[in-house]
């Protein structure tokens, strides 16, 4: 399948150096990702507007604004993407602002490791698609437990179960018309 916009593990590099931004790009030429790349902090928060993005990777000393603020306001409009620091200035200060501000899943100097950031930015993809799982299990069992309430509300009792001494759940005597009676009649109310 061809990764599109839509479905791609899209990476964002926000980078003031043009060539810092392609050697960073050549690091992840045969991994999965459908790269972009920004040339400042603003044109990065364009991007993401424009494209969905799982992870960005953005330099700490830009002109306009640091690396720090800027993956802050992406912390604030885009909590869900994965944020990666590089700098080739590493001062405590730097990365404990970063980290506190926006939230950071990594830093790096530079020159960096080629194959640590690799699998830094492989682990971030696989991180995002981790929580983005459990946000839609979490939204699945939000659903269904107002469906429960609503289900109770209409059918007091419904939803609680009687268990015997072995914890099995024991269903009352119910006929077979009777079922199919609340079944049409729950399908109806809720589809």
């Amino acid at each position: 399948m061809k990764k599109t916009a839509a479905t791609a593990n899209n990476v964002l590099i926000v980078d003031d150096e043009p060539n810092v931004a392609a050697a960073l790009k050549r690091v992840l030429n045969d991994e999965p990702y459908l790269i972009y790349i920004a040339g400042s902090a603003e044109e990065g928060m364009l991007l993401l507007r424009t494209y969905p993005v799982k992870v960005v990777i953005s330099d700490e000393k830009m002109p306009g604004m640091h690396g720090s603020e800027f993956l802050s306001l992406v912390h604030r409009d885009f909590p869900d993407v994965i944020k990666i620091i590089l700098t080739g200035h590493a001062s405590v200060d730097a990365a404990i602002r970063a980290i506190n501000e926006g939230e950071i899943y990594r830093f790096f100097t530079k020159p960096w490791n080629d194959p640590e950031i690799r699998f830094a930015i492989r682990a971030a993809v696989e991180k995002y698609d981790l929580e983005e799982e459990n946000r839609k299990l979490l939204n699945i069992v939000r659903r269904q437990a107002l469906n429960f309430r609503l289900l109770e509300k209409h059918y007091p009792g419904i939803t609680k179960l009687d268990r015997d001494k072995y914890g099995n759940i024991m269903l009352q005597d119910i006929s077979k018309d009777e079922m199919s009676q609340i079944v049409a009649q729950i399908e109806k109310e809720f589809s």
